[in-house]
This record gives structure tokens, C-alpha cells and sequence, in this order.
């Protein structure tokens, strides 16, 4: 969303002070303007960024400038304070989803201060959570630093993270749907030696994460470890049972489809691509002649 796609004058003037990088032309609006701290955007109507707080725009999630003001912090805190004087009854929603939007953003990943402000946030209130939902977007820093600060390190957010010795103990008393979720975050990982820790006996190979996992949901381990270009999982998988004609839920392709999709859209990592040959000439082997 572009700030010449705001109709609303008034967002469009603050959201102008935050790209100028100029925290006392946006301090001067909120202090004549209490409610563009109190109210949310008429649009989008749909999808993560629906109706949005002032303050979830500073997350640049979705993307508007691919970049940060250099006061960020400075911007931050002054739309906190307003929030917390004129809107103290939203001021623990728009905190939690301004980190959740913060700790999963390729912006804010790049700035070098997602750190910091995940720790500005957290400071100010917001509840650490949604680790995961930071792993699934490339985070893992990110998400390393919500578990520090609290948020819940489950199975699943273990696997994301790798920590070995704390995924043996989830694992006893983890369920078979939070098996089923670590087995597609080990998945994309790429990493073989995480899922042969997972798969066993009993556990459906084949499952989608549910829609409020925090994780993409469109797509099995199988998909996942053919986007992780990792043969060795791909094999993994197949021989423990996983279902190579499952049709993903967004793009409607088979592993098979997608592996042939990255081979020919990475031309430039040679390397990649001669792994992703290999995965289509295994999953092309299996059509043929199932296991």
C-alpha cells in the first residue's frame, strides 16, 4: 500500500512525517490530531493488513518504502505514547500485532534494527508470541528473540530454530498435530537430520498446517522440502510414506510441479539447480514407477 493509495488525508500527512524521517512534524499532528491514534483505516478490507492502526505501518509489512527511517525508535515511541493517552483500550491489540508484523517483516529483517525495536515493543508491553509466524517468513533471529523474551518455545518453533537438545523433550509430549506441523517446518528447513528425528510410525506425512498454525498452510512437507532444494529430505519423506501427487493448496502443483518450477526460475545459483535436477529426475522416477 503506497501512501498515495491512502484516501485518507490525514494518514497520508503522517504517514509523509514518517517517511521524511522527521518525528516532530508527526508529534505535532498527533498532538492536533488524537485520533489517528484511536481509529484504523476504512482499507484494505482484506488479508493481514486489513484496517490498519497508524502504528502497524512503521512494521513496512506489507511492503510501502523498503526502508526505515533512521528515528524509527524515536517515531515509535512517540505513536505509543499517543496510543497509550488517547487509546489506552486498543493499546494492547495495536502493540501485540505491530510486533507480530515487525518480528516477520523482510524490512525490518534488513534494517538491523528489528532487534531492537522487537525489544522497544516488548518494553512497552506487547506479549512476545508468534515465533513461528517468524521463522515461515526467513526470521530467525527474530523469532530466537520472542522466545528470550518470553514467547512459548514449542516443537514446531524448535525444529524452526534447530535447537536440537530442546526438540528431543517436546517431542514426548508433543500431539500428533504439533508432530505433523514440526515435521513440514523441518522440512523447510531442508534439514534431513531434523526430520528423521520426526517421522514415525502413525504420523500423517501429508497434512497442511491449519490456517492459525502461524505457518504456511498451503503446502506439505513434501512441497516444502523441494522448495528447501534438499534432496536428501525429498527422499526422506517419500520412503517414510509421504504422497508425491499432493496438490498444494495456492498453486495447485505437485512436488514434482514445484521442483520443476524452481529449476527453471534459479537459473543463477547453478549449485541449487543441480540439486532441484535431481529431485525432478527422483519424483519423476516415482511417477513412473511408484514405490
Amino acid at each position: 500500500m503506497s501512501t498515495t493509495a491512502i484516501n485518507d488525508p490525514l494518514f497520508g500527512q503522517a504517514l509523509a512525517a514518517i517517511d521524511a524521517d522527521d518525528p516532530a512534524a508527526l508529534q505535532s499532528l498527533l498532538t492536533a490530531h488524537p485520533e489517528l491514534v484511536t481509529r484504523r483505516l476504512d482499507t484494505p478490507l482484506e488479508g493481514y493488513f486489513r484496517r490498519p492502526f497508524l502504528l502497524w505501518f512503521l512494521a513496512d509489512n506489507p511492503i510501502r518504502t523498503g526502508s526505515w527511517p533512521a528515528k524509527i525508535f524515536d517515531i515509535t515511541n512517540n505513536i505509543i505514547t499517543a496510543v497509550r493517552q488517547h487509546a489506552p483500550g486498543s493499546l494492547q491489540f495495536q502493540l501485540d500485532y505491530a510486533l507480530e508484523l515487525i518480528a516477520t517483516g523482510r524490512t525490518a529483517r534488513l534494517s538491523g534494527k528489528q532487534i531492537d525495536l522487537i525489544d522497544l515493543l516488548i518494553d512497552a508491553g506487547a506479549i512476545p508470541n508468534n515465533g513461528l509466524s517468524a521463522v515461515a517468513q526467513g526470521n530467525n533471529e527474530a523469532a530466537a528473540r520472542l522466545v528470550e523474551r518470553g514467547a512459548s518455545l514449542t516443537l514446531p518453533l524448535a525444529v524452526g530454530l534447530q535447537r536440537t537438545d530442546d526438540i528431543i523433550p517436546l517431542l514426548q509430549q508433543a500431539t500428533p498435530t504439533d508432530i505433523e506441523l514440526a515435521i513440514t517446518v523441518a522440512a523447510f528447513t531442508g534439514k534431513h537430520e531434523l526430520l528423521q528425528l520426526l517421522v514415525k510410525s502413525g504420523i500423517d506425512l501429508d497434512a497442511f498446517p491449519a490456517t492459525d498454525s502461524g505457518f504456511h498452510s498451503h503446502a506439505t512437507a513434501l512441497h516444502q522440502a523441494v522448495q528447501a532444494c534438499a534432496p536428501q529430505a525429498v527422499h526422506l519423506l517419500v520412503t517414510a510414506g509421504a504422497n508425491t501427487s499432493i496438490i498444494d493448496l495456492v498453486y495447485q502443483g505437485t512436488p514434482l510441479d514445484w521442483a520443476i518450477h524452481f529449476e527453471q526460475t534459479n537459473a543463477n545459483n547453478p549449485q541449487q539447480k543441480q540439486k532441484w535436477k535431481e529431485i525432478i529426475q527422483y519424483l519423476s522416477e516415482i511417477k513412473k514407477s511408484p514405490l
